[in-house]
């Protein structure tokens, strides 16, 4: 690495010569003071707070950078689309305390809001806090900001020590070693001697530098030239004083320059210091943001604090992931991010079509239609000449050749998930205008999606990958996941159709959709398993592996398939279902492998499909079940979050799963509000269905700030009698459901809804297991009621005992149990003790309730 010290240079600028008398030389720049303390503000009620565990990760995020690292303290950071530094460290020397302390050994606490980390080193001798966040408006190539807080009982010196990078994010190239020069700075226009300092990174390009700077803080390892090459790291060395210095926050900062102008060292100076003084402006906008998201937006209160706060911690998650385009028109949503280590490769922080296609669900269900448009915008502003959607676009797709690379179109299923999702939108929006302004791209969409069709009429896998990349023994021809996104697309395009006034494309997509559902029963149906294939080949055979890909025909409220029963039973049971998810891949399959990718891992995302699916097909405990295994994971690994993919052996993340991942955490809130509370959205009509399917241990709930057009509406659910009382207050709806008898109550648009519910329900209690556990949860396989008798088919380990609870939603029932104990009720609920057959494994017990 080539670093050099520029005060000699820096020293000649203010020599009296007549050479440079026709230019005068830029002043030198000043010392960086440090930044006085400020109290850290955050939205209230959203916090995890809890002891450190060194190996988990976290992630600051925001629109221009991130900080990616581990709970012990170390980080790279990055400012978009390049990694600047990585491996930062830091090291103690007390006075008059002779042992140099590791100060990352001595990570013990982290704290994580929506707008701020903060990570508490605690020693004997002092206390430091790591306060990051990523202001989501800033300026001068600035995208980060880490705070450092030190409190001692004597002076101190701390050395931050890190690797230099200056890599741009793959796939572009960037030089093997960044040039690294200290730019000393002074007290004083007559100073002879700097008094601190910063660092310029730059590369073989001269319109790319970055610039690091700590407050005050001297330069640690300076090689002369003269000696031999070696990796050493770069240092911020910084001499604390308690009595001067407790007070005062340390800021790194760091700013990116991009063009010739900005990379030179006055301009950057410039920038180091427009940052150093906008910290607290920017800190208070970035909790206030986050303050307003989180107020403006949905939420949800249940009588699970946990629910609650995982579901608002999912909108805050996805937010974070909105990235300045590398165009800058706008913000885009990104997949997830994880720290690169020695690569370029940060998780997947790129822009995804079908990933944010996905997400846009949850993201109409929260209401923050402004974020909906712009990625709308965005991927068809990269929509292909022919119609075809995008599915991966590079933060330095810009500055290569990306169009020879095989990604931006290598999948087939975002260009029907392109419709459904703009239909999605335009129902809860109701913003027509959107959808013609954006018609001519999406009959393009239509036109590409059925004219790339099989024999058989559905849209195929020729066309890129529909879901899997891989698979045993060969990649399909045509998966049931891409056949029943086509059946949906199809009666997406014809709501879109019939809203813009195309009715006679809208009766031929109509059709399209039907001629689809009875295809694929015809052909993916297998009656000899009671199941559906996973994919089917052109000479008519069919793979018959059991997956979880058939969940996907229940996702928008359109269409089902005829035959689920055993299907879904399997998928609850302990062949598919883990305690922390759903497997893609049942368990007994040949191929079956737990740390694969696409062959018998946990993916939260099939968790939300299938939970999503079985609140719809009537099966709510299983469904409740795999919504709670995805809310809990927000505690599990990068906090605040939900990961990509987890083994289906063990629960443990995988090592290179994506830890802040997007569509992962969309799938708290998608099966949340349409599978629990079972709302559907007709803004155009000015029409909210709602069909709850709510916890048999629950009274109340509420949903707050509901989106529904340009207006939003608060849902109060009440528990009364043999009914849920649903009423919506805040603005003028109708309400409707598909419960059976149910009834409207109260003004002409009739806003209270009466919902029966059955004269018995039962509660499951659900939680994760410690990790490393594998699965030993009771599974829900089935629940069939019916006017005197409710029975559930339950599996759990042989010879285990296991107890739930049972309400009674009407009076003098005289209940009865086969093969179940049940206690007097507490609280109105009654204990219920299921003892199972002695057996290896999993168990199969039916307990049939009676009256």
């Amino acid at each position: 690495m080539r670093m050099r010290a520029l005060l000699p240079a820096l020293l000649l600028l203010t020599l009296p010569c007549i050479l440079f008398a026709q230019v005068p030389p830029p002043p030198r720049p000043a010392v960086l003071p440090p930044v006085a303390a400020f109290p850290l503000t955050q939205p209230a009620g959203l916090q995890i707070a809890r002891e450190v565990d060194p190996s988990r990760p976290f992630s600051v995020v925001g629109p221009h950078g991130a900080i990616l690292g581990h709970q012990d303290g170390a980080f790279e950071a990055w400012l978009f689309p390049w990694k600047i530094l990585s491996h930062l460290r830091i090291t103690a020397e007390m006075q008059n305390y002779p042992v140099p302390i590791d100060v990352n050994d001595y990570a013990a606490w982290i704290e994580v809001h929506p707008n701020v980390t903060i990570l508490t080193y605690s020693h004997a001798n002092f206390t430091i806090r790591q306060i990051m966040f990523a202001p989501r408006d800033t300026h001068d190539g600035a995208g980060i900001v880490v705070l450092f807080q030190i409190e001692a009982i004597r002076p101190m010196t701390l050395t931050f020590s890190f690797t230099p990078d200056m890599y741009e994010m793959w796939p572009a190239a960037s030089d093997p070693q960044p040039d690294s020069d200290w730019v000393p700075t002074f007290s004083s226009p007559t100073a002879t001697h700097p008094t601190s300092g910063f660092y310029i990174l730059g590369e073989s390009f001269p319109d790319h530098a970055a610039a690091l700077a700590m407050p005050t803080a001297e330069p640690g390892i300076l090689p002369p030239y003269q000696e031999r090459p070696h990796e050493w790291p770069l240092q911020f060395v910084l001499h604390f004083d308690p009595h001067r210095d407790s007070s005062t926050f340390f800021p790194l900062l760091m700013t990116m320059a991009n063009t010739r102008a900005s990379a030179q060292w006055f301009n950057l100076a410039h920038s180091l210091a427009a940052l150093d003084a906008a910290i607290p402006s920017l800190y208070s906008a970035n909790a206030s943001r986050y303050h307003d998201l989180l107020a403006d937006h949905t939420s949800i209160d249940t009588p699970d604090p946990k629910l609650n706060a995982a579901f608002s911690w999912a909108i805050a998650a996805i937010d974070q992931l909105r990235v300045e385009t590398p165009t800058h028109d706008g913000e885009a949503f990104t997949a997830g991010f994880l720290s690169s280590g020695d690569s370029v490769r940060p998780g997947f922080g790129w822009f995804f079509g079908r990933d944010a296609l996905w997400t846009l669900y949850a993201v109409d269900s929260y209401g923050d239609f402004p974020a909906a448009r712009q990625e709308f915008d965005f991927l068809l502003s990269h929509q292909r000449a022919d119609g075809k959607i995008m599915h991966e676009y590079s933060q330095t797709a810009n500055v290569v050749d990306w169009q020879s690379l095989p990604y931006e179109y290598a999948a087939a299923d975002a260009t029907p998930l392109m419709l459904m999702a703009m239909n999605d939108y335009l129902n809860t929006s109701g913003d027509l205008d959107f959808v013609r302004s954006h018609w001519d791209a999406l009959a393009r969409a239509w036109n590409f999606e059925t004219t790339h069709v099989s024999p058989d009429g559905f849209y195929n896998n020729t066309q890129g990958t529909g879901w899997v990349e891989n698979w045993t023994p060969r990649l399909p021809a045509q998966e049931i996941y891409l056949a029943a996104l086509d059946e949906e697309a199809s009666l997406a395009l014809a709501d879109l159709a019939r809203a813009a006034g195309h009715p006679d494309l809208a009766d031929a997509a109509t059709q399209r959709g039907k001629h689809l559902a009875q295809t694929l029963e015809q052909e993916y149906y297998l009656p000899s398993q009671d199941f559906y294939a996973f994919s089917h080949n052109p000479t008519g055979t069919t793979d018959d592996t059991p997956t979880i890909y058939p969940a996907v025909a229940w996702w928008d409220g359109t269409f089902e398939l005829q035959h689920p029963s055993a299907m879904l039973a399997r998928w609850a049971s302990d062949e598919f279902s883990t305690d922390w998810g759903t497997r893609d891949v049942g368990g007994h399959v040949s191929f079956f492998d737990p740390i694969s990718y696409h062959e018998g891992s946990v993916w939260p995302l099939f968790t939300g499909w299938a939970s999503l699916a079985e609140y719809r097909a009537g099966h709510p405990i299983a469904g409740y079940a795999h919504l709670m295994q995805n809310a809990d994971l927000t505690w599990a690994q990068d906090l605040g979050d939900v990961t990509e993919l987890l083994s289906g052996q063990y629960f443990q993340d995988l090592g290179r799963s994506t830890a802040h991942q997007l569509w992962s955490s969309a799938m708290v809130i998608s099966p949340a509000l349409r599978g629990m509370f079972g709302l559907e959205w007709n803004a155009p009509a000015n029409t909210l269905t709602v069909t709850p399917r709510l916890p048999a241990d629950w009274t109340t709930a509420a949903i707050h700030h509901l989106p529904l057009g340009n207006s939003s509406l608060d849902l109060t659910f009440t528990r009364q009698g043999s009914e849920w009382l649903v009423t919506a207050t805040g603005t003028n709806v109708h309400l409707a459901s598909h419960a059976a008898r149910a009834r409207l109550t109260g003004n002409a648009t009739g806003n209270t809804l009466h919902i029966p519910t059955p004269a018995v329900e039962v509660a499951v209690p659900f939680t994760l297991p410690a990790p490393g556990s594998q699965t030993e949860e009771m599974k829900v396989l089935n629940e069939q009621i019916d006017p005197r008798s409710l029975a559930l088919t339950l599996s759990a380990p042989g010879s285990s005992t296991q107890t739930f609870s049972l309400r009674e939603n009407a009076p003098h029932l005289h209940l009865t149990a086969d093969h179940a104990t049940i206690a007097s009720a507490q609280n109105g609920l009654h204990p219920v003790t299921v003892q199972f057959p002695a057996g290896s494994g999993y168990v199969t017990q039916t307990v049939t309730f009676s009256w």
